[in-house]
């Protein structure tokens, strides 16, 4: 691993472990921070009560990198399914703060959601990278992952204060 500000960071220095529910408040600033980093810094409107109902009822899953006791990384996944393949995990967001980019982390936190894949008999693994997002695309590309150019994201906005 490189160095940071303050010292060398070893793989060995970061604890990559199953998150729970202690660890929202943490997941939802580094959310907070990606919204920042792809240029959206109001876009996030999901609260931590909601963050903290989904988690009870098993809506998702994550990861966190710890230094220090302090968690500077996720990775947050959820089950989902292939029409064509079965069995999917979909990584919806893998973040590393900012003063810890670059030192293998990201690495981790994709390869502790892969073997969570595999686990759980996965035929795909499944996430989306900004198309400027040039270091990210650079990264997924280096784990020999597939970035698809041929299909375009569709999305609806649901106002769920209407229902």
């Amino acid at each position: 691993m490189q160095r940071s500000k303050d010292s060398i960071i070893k793989e060995s220095d970061i604890n990559i472990r199953l998150g729970d529910f202690k660890d929202l408040n943490a997941v939802l600033e580094l959310v907070n921070e990606l919204a920042v980093y792809e240029k959206e810094p109001d876009a996030v409107t999901a609260s931590l009560e909601e963050y903290q109902d989904l988690f009870r009822d098993h809506w998702y899953n994550f990861y966190v990198a710890e230094y220090q006791q302090s968690i500077i990384g996720i990775a947050i996944f959820y089950r989902t399914f292939s029409t064509w393949k079965g069995r999917m995990l979909y990584l919806e967001d893998l973040v590393v703060s900012l003063p810890f980019r670059g030192k293998g982390i990201g690495k981790m936190l994709f390869q502790a959601t892969v073997d969570h894949a595999r686990a759980e008999k996965c035929a795909l693994l499944k996430w989306q990278v900004l198309d400027w997002n040039e270091p990210a695309i650079r990264f997924y590309e280096s784990l020999d992952a597939i970035i698809e150019k041929e299909w375009l994201n569709g999305k609806l906005i649901l106002d769920p204060s209407k229902y």
